[in-house]
């Protein structure tokens, strides 16, 4: 255990670890001590001096982000003496900084406004005329007003610490000092927008939110972003129905605060013109609008007729609906259907995994671990572009702990800044050069695999085999592409595995096979696009029915097209990449749309399906009675926090099909159909990027 001390803030007795920072030790005790440039989790910049505070025994105020608790430190925060020191500080950067805060986007949210008026004069000693520069553009998604800037340097470092992109950095002096970016006049970055987030004032604005909205005009709404598999919480600011940004701010959800540019900045396909918002029927050749009603009738005569004449149903389900659509869906296919035809986009190997690790407790690591773990290997993926709090994660434990990172990548990776050791291996060949590693990793407390889609079948067996060898407890991450491709797999949207890993009776065709087989009678997709690349279904005269948000190439060639809801505006489950649940609720709405859930349950009940009701609580109440591994603890969830899935509970006897399993190599600016229709992500001019490009 960390040597204690103890010492007095404000009269309250605080025991803290030796070196603990006086600012986070006031903190402990629930003491606030205001400060501009101190940002948890970054380095020491000691600026501002708004934390200065008063130590008995020593002649001078001290920074509070600067100075160790020491034993027997008596510190006093809010004295006659730190007060008018902090005046005299808001005087000062008050000199120069203008009184726009009607209109500044800040307005509301402002620490300089808050210290203003807690601490600020009424009135001001300086009546120079203030130095103006104007404000600048950087990118589509990022302005820097120069006038409004305090150089707190927060941006700066969360930039350079936090990512290790290095797009900041400082400029001229004096009162003519600015932060400017790194490629002359624009940013050349991320664009994850974090500068944004941590800026004290309104000195960087986001291109998606400046001069919309007040504060306090919005509803604030806590979702899951709904691009890649980590499972970010992302609070959406809904006014009238419409997102108008996102953000983390109250650092709830297993990201913190991260957010990278696809959950911050890319959600306007939700508003995209080109959504589909009412039903589309094929007449004479054409997709026509329909009415709901009209359309579901539709469907329900054709599928009744196939039944009828037991025809043949194929169904590919999605991997951005929530848990309970993707088991509703099992469920309106296995019994309503009555077919094993049912697949999906598989992105990782994680059938093979949680059969290597049957029985086993503790072996799937969370995305905590990742920033715990006393070191972490990462195989085949190029991290920092497609599991970006994943990376950020493995980096934040490198700065804090000195954890190493080893990669075995076919390129080079953004983790090559830091990695203890990084070798380069054609993807399906990294397994190979474990070996080379062992030394190295068998000396570690615990261990964490990080592994691609590249890794599959047998290989996957040989890690884990690799792992078991070294003698230390060692966890596992099967990275996987999108928000709930976990999910569809717990789920059972697999032709041999129902819910739970459970095998069936009379496994079905999985997604090759039904795109080869020239017999189906009826199509369904749910929420995913096969025929993207021009690929085409070997059964040209299925009746082809099409849940989607646009007219993918999919929906195209579909006899009708039902328009469904995208993940935020929807309420449910999704599982990210770690395994771990978490509930995610509606916020915007989009007329004419359903839930894929609803739309299910209307045909269900068209049909005479008996599969329940099709309530999201209602199915998720059934997920916990009867999917292995799901009962997990609803006050967790409703707390917003994520519930780890414990799915190992035995063998899974099954071939995994590991030549299903591609990855869409989507990059940081990239998310399959959605990134296609979201304008912040392609305009930006980092879009579409390229993996394994450090």
């Amino acid at each position: 255990m960390a040597n204690l001390v103890t010492l007095t803030i404000d009269g309250r007795q605080v025991t803290v670890p030796a070196g603990t920072l006086v600012i986070d030790a006031a903190k402990q005790a629930g003491i606030d001590i205001p400060a501009f440039c101190y940002y948890e989790g970054f380095s020491v910049q000691a600026a501002c001096r708004m934390c200065l505070v008063e130590v008995e025994k020593m002649p001078k105020l001290q920074p509070s982000c600067a100075l160790p608790a020491a034993e027997g430190m008596v510190v006093h925060t809010e004295s006659p003496k730190v007060v008018e020191a902090r005046k005299s500080t808001i005087e000062f950067l008050l000199t120069n900084h203008p009184l726009d805060c009607p209109v500044c986007d800040k307005g509301g949210e402002c620490e300089l406004q808050d210290m203003t008026f807690r601490y600020g004069l009424g009135e001001s000693r300086f009546l120079e005329i203030k130095h103006h520069a104007d404000e600048k553009q950087w990118s589509p998604l990022v302005f820097y007003d120069p006038a409004r800037c305090i150089l707190c340097y927060r941006c700066i470092r969360v930039c350079d610490e936090g990512l290790g992109v290095s797009a900041l950095g400082l400029s001229f002096r004096g009162v003519s000092a600015e932060i400017i970016p790194n490629k002359g006049d624009h940013l050349e970055c991320d664009e994850c927008g974090w500068c944004i987030d941590v800026c004290p004032v309104g000195a960087l604005t986001s291109g998606t939110y400046r001069y919309k909205s007040r504060p306090w005009e919005m509803n604030y709404v806590p979702a899951i972003c709904t691009h890649c598999s980590n499972g970010c919480k992302t609070t959406l600011s809904v006014r009238n129905g419409e997102i108008i940004r996102a953000n983390n701010r109250d650092r709830s959800g297993i990201n913190g605060e991260f957010l990278c540019v696809k959950g911050r900045f890319g959600f306007d396909f939700v508003h995209s013109e080109e959504r589909l918002q009412e039903p589309l029927i094929r007449k004479d050749g054409k997709l026509q609008p329909a009415s709901w009603s009209e359309a579901l009738k539709h469907v329900a005569a054709r599928v009744r007729e196939a039944i009828e004449r037991n025809g043949k149903f194929a169904v590919i389900g999605s991997t951005r609906t929530t848990n309970e659509e993707n088991y509703y869906l099992q469920k309106f296919a296995r019994q309503g259907l009555r077919t094993n035809n049912i697949d999906h986009h598989r992105s990782g190997d994680v059938i093979t995994l949680i059969d290597a690790l049957a029985g086993r407790k503790d072996a799937l690591a969370t995305v905590n671990d990742l920033y715990t773990c006393d070191a972490a290997l990462v195989l085949g993926a190029d991290l920092a572009q497609q599991h970006p709090l994943l990376a950020c994660q493995l980096r934040a434990n490198w700065r804090h702990h000195q954890a190493p990172v080893f990669v075995i990548t076919p390129g080079p990776v953004r983790e090559d800044q830091y990695a203890a050791r990084s070798l380069r291996a054609e993807a399906g060949t990294e397994v190979g050069r474990l070996e080379e590693l062992r030394e190295d990793l068998k000396t570690r407390k615990n261990l964490v695999i990080l592994y691609g889609a590249s890794v599959k079948g047998e290989a996957v067996r040989r890690l884990v085999q690799f792992g078991d060898s070294l003698g230390i407890p060692v966890k596992y991450v099967c990275l996987v592409d999108y928000v709930n491709s976990r999910g569809a797999v717990d789920m059972g949207l697999l032709p041999h595995l129902g819910p739970g890993y459970r095998p069936v009776e009379i496994p079905g065709m999985h997604l090759d096979a039904m795109m080869d087989a020239p017999d189906l009678d009826v199509i369904w997709v749910v929420g995913a696009n096969p025929l993207e690349g021009g690929r085409e279904f070997a059964s040209k005269d299925a009746f082809l029915i099409v849940h989607e948000l646009f007219l993918t190439e999919t929906a195209q060639r579909a006899d009708v097209v039902l328009p469904a809801m995208s993940l935020y505006e929807k309420n449910g489950t999704v599982t990210n990449v770690c395994g771990e649940v978490q509930r995610t609720k509606a916020g915007p709405k989009v007329m004419g749309t359903k839930s894929d859930l609803d739309i299910l349950g209307l045909l269900a009940a068209q049909l005479g399906f008996d599969i329940g009701i099709p309530s999201h609580e209602k199915v998720f109440d059934e997920i916990r009675r009867t999917v292995r591994g799901y009962n997990v603890p609803l006050p967790v969830l409703a707390t917003g926090g994520a519930a780890p899935a414990a799915v190992l509970n035995g063998n899974v006897p099954v071939d995994a099909q590991p030549d299903l399993v591609r990855s869409s190599g989507d990059t940081l600016f990239t998310s399959g159909t959605l990134g296609k229709y979201s304008k912040r992500l392609t305009q930006v001019m980092e879009a579409p990027g390229r993996l394994f490009q450090p």
